[in-house]
């Protein structure tokens, strides 16, 4: 039996589970599904800055189970995920207080039931119009001239990025007079530094701040910053004290003196500049003045300029002196600035109105006279730059200088150039002038023939170099000038042979390329241009060596042949060179075919030979034809002539001689023997020898055998 607390729970342990059993039979039989979800904005999807805003999401879900089902709703901003609820509502909310403008953006919401479906809303877009008014904060509230004041501007609010503009006003104005903009990528806030400067005296600062939101920029309003600042000078506006007081003449003691006053509060002493024009005559860096001390000229009449500057600060004021002239200044007279060596220069010194002064005259700082004038037979060395000095009392001026120069005339210039005394056509010659002697400036005109090709000046006895191609012989000369009053110097003539080389070579032949046999044949070789000895060479076919080589200084040569032969049939070209043949592709000529034939006369014999031979054979053929039928015919009558030839034997000695016996056998018809019948056969046998076997044909090729026998 168990005890009581233990059946209680096994109760309970029991009933539980046909809880849980319950409803998993009853979620595995209802159905879900969602009709509608949608999203709404109170009191607007656009809103001011500042208020506060209800953004619901709305489900409609409609299910087969008597009980509402439970499903999660999901809040969006931008795609990123902004509150999670579990929910059996039709509407769940999120809740924005005070809304900003960093809360615009793109809201949607999402249903998930039972883990399965889902469904969501289409996409919304919130604007939140307007931009808090910044705070803005000063470091201090008074000022020095030269610090810095430090601006603060913020929008708590707000989160980054946000621009700010700040803006500087003098009090009781309306026009800033500095501006400064800058955007905070990270914070909502900015820090800025506004130096103080000169007419600074009561400020005050503005600030503004505007956010981006895309294409749509929000501004806030502009805050004023609530305290002022008050600017203390750091130092005074700089003042002039001249003296003497009154009129100033020349050999008085000028003093200008600038002072300032620095206040108690100046991070520093500034440096204090006194410059006539833009020349600074007089400073100071750790002193209340600058003082300009000198004795008084008609030079230190001007504007007088002092600046006083700090690191961050400057001020300036300006005074005019005037002084009073005590006598002009000094004239330098002269005879002539260029002077030939040897003759005389006459120098004069005087002040108009010819007050008693002391006077000297001197050369590039060397005094040269105690007296108004000096006169010199000059040298070479005289020359320079003069002036004279006059002097009263204390006061002394200068004249403006005089540039005398004494002219040494020139040495014959001497004129060579930089290649041998031959040159190649083409080929660049340099041509120097030099006078070794002379006051420079010398201009050297460099003359081609009788034309001037080119002129130089050089400022030293330095060679003056001239360049030039010349294509053909040519002379030089260089014309030398200076300042001396004499004609220029010529120099002596300097010749150049130019050499050009050989140019389109060209071979021809005279007559024509067939050529009769027995007559001339005439090659000519020849150069459009060349500078002689000229070599030429004739080839003929494929031959490595000149058949024929001739040196001559004209621009041909020809070749001759008295009697042309079959020998002399081919191909020929010629070959020309001189110095300047640098390679023998540019020198070699034509090709030229040239062809032999027979003359008429010589093949007018031939023919007249072959026609003979013809002939005598022919007679010779009918001879023996005749000879073959009277051996056929043995009645007919036979003449026998004997008859002896003298032959050359062929194998022996020139001069020696054979005989030869030939039978000539005539046959005479015999009228008594008309049927046919053969003849009849003499007692002594033929007297023409016949092979015993031989018939007609053999008997006449025997006949033709022995006359060509005979005749060759």
């Amino acid at each position: 039996m168990w005890p009581v607390w233990v059946q209680r729970d096994l109760m309970r342990l029991g009933a539980l589970l046909t809880l849980l059993l319950c409803l998993s039979l009853e979620s595995q039989e209802n159905s879900f599904t969602v009709n509608t979800i949608h999203m709404q904005s109170l009191p607007d999807w656009t809103v001011q800055n500042g208020q506060n805003l209800n953004l619901q999401c709305v489900v409609d879900v409609s299910t087969t189970s008597h009980v509402k089902p439970r499903y999660q709703v999901v809040f969006y901003k931008d795609d990123v995920l902004l509150y999670n609820v579990s929910s059996v509502k039709n509407t769940e909310s999120f809740l924005i207080p005070q809304a900003r403008v960093h809360d615009s953006g793109t809201y949607k919401c999402t249903v998930i039931l039972n883990n399965k479906k889902k469904k969501t809303t289409p996409e919304y877009q919130l604007w939140v119009k307007g931009v808090p008014r910044p705070r803005i904060t000063l470091d201090k509230k008074e000022a020095i001239e030269g610090g810095v004041v430090t601006v603060n501007c913020s929008v708590p609010e707000e989160r980054a990025p946000i621009h700010f503009k700040v803006e500087k006003f003098e009090q009781d104005s309306k026009i800033f007079k500095l501006k400064k903009e800058k955007t905070s990528w990270e914070q909502n806030f900015v820090t800025l530094e506004f130096p103080i400067e000169e007419q600074d005296y009561v400020l005050y600062f503005t600030c503004q701040a505007s956010i981006s939101l895309g294409f749509q920029i929000e501004t806030s309003e502009t805050t004023r910053s609530e305290e002022m600042v008050t600017v203390t000078a750091s130092f005074s506006t700089p003042k002039f004290q001249v003296s003497p007081p009154g009129v100033i003449t020349e050999g008085d003691q000028l003093h200008i003196r600038c002072t300032i006053q620095v206040t108690h509060l100046a991070h520093e002493t500034p440096e204090i500049l006194i410059q006539k024009d833009k020349a600074i005559v007089a400073h100071s860096k750790h002193s209340r003045e600058a003082v300009y001390s000198v004795m008084a000229t008609v030079e230190d009449i001007g504007n007088y300029t002092c600046k006083v500057e700090s690191s961050r600060l400057s001020k300036v004021s300006s005074i005019v002196v005037n002084i009073r002239e005590l006598f002009p200044k000094p004239m330098l007279e002269f005879s002539s600035t260029l002077v030939d060596q040897g003759e005389k220069v006459d120098l004069l010194c005087s002040i108009p109105g010819a007050p008693a002064a002391n006077f000297t005259i001197e050369k590039e700082g060397t005094i040269v006279s105690q007296g108004q004038n000096f006169t010199k037979t000059t040298e070479g060395r005289d020359s320079g730059t003069y002036a004279c000095t006059a002097a009263i009392g204390k006061v002394i001026k200068k004249s403006n200088a005089v540039q005398i120069t004494v002219c040494e005339n020139i040495s014959e210039p001497r004129i060579f150039h930089d290649t041998k005394p031959e040159i190649i056509k083409g080929q660049a010659v340099r041509v120097s002038c030099q006078s070794l002697n002379g006051t420079a400036p010398i201009t050297y005109y460099l003359l081609k023939g009788s034309d001037v090709l080119e002129n130089i000046t050089k400022s030293s006895n330095d060679p003056a170099v001239f360049q030039d191609n010349p294509t053909k012989d040519v002379e030089y000369k260089c014309i030398a000038d200076n300042c001396h009053s004499f004609p220029a110097v010529s120099s002596e003539v300097l010749s150049i042979k130019v050499i050009a080389p050989v140019y389109q070579v060209k071979l021809t032949i005279l007559k024509g390329v067939e050529v009769e046999s027995g007559k001339e044949i005439v090659l000519h070789c020849s150069v459009a241009e060349g500078t002689g000895p000229i070599t030429y060479k004739f080839y003929k076919d494929k031959e490595s060596k000149p058949f024929h080589q001739a040196i001559s200084n004209d621009t041909s040569v020809i070749w001759y042949k008295a009697q042309a032969s079959k020998e002399q049939e081919g191909q020929y070209y010629c070959v020309a060179s001189n110095k300047a043949t640098v390679t023998q592709s540019s020198t070699h000529s034509n090709a030229l075919t040239v062809k032999v034939f027979l003359a008429s006369w010589k093949k007018g014999l031939i023919a007249v030979v072959i026609i003979g031979v013809i002939i005598a054979t022919l007679i010779v053929g009918a001879k023996c034809y005749v000879l073959r039928k009277t051996k056929d015919s043995p009645n007919s009558d036979v003449e026998y002539t004997e008859v002896e030839i003298s032959s050359a034997e062929p194998h022996h000695a020139l001069g020696t001689k054979g005989t030869d016996t030939v039978y000539s056998e005539i046959r005479r018809a015999d009228p008594s023997n008309l049927s046919g019948a053969p003849p009849r056969e003499r007692a002594d046998g033929p007297s023409w020898p016949l092979p015993q076997d031989s018939g007609p044909a053999e008997a006449g090729e025997v006949c033709l055998g022995n006359f060509w026998s005979r005749f060759l």
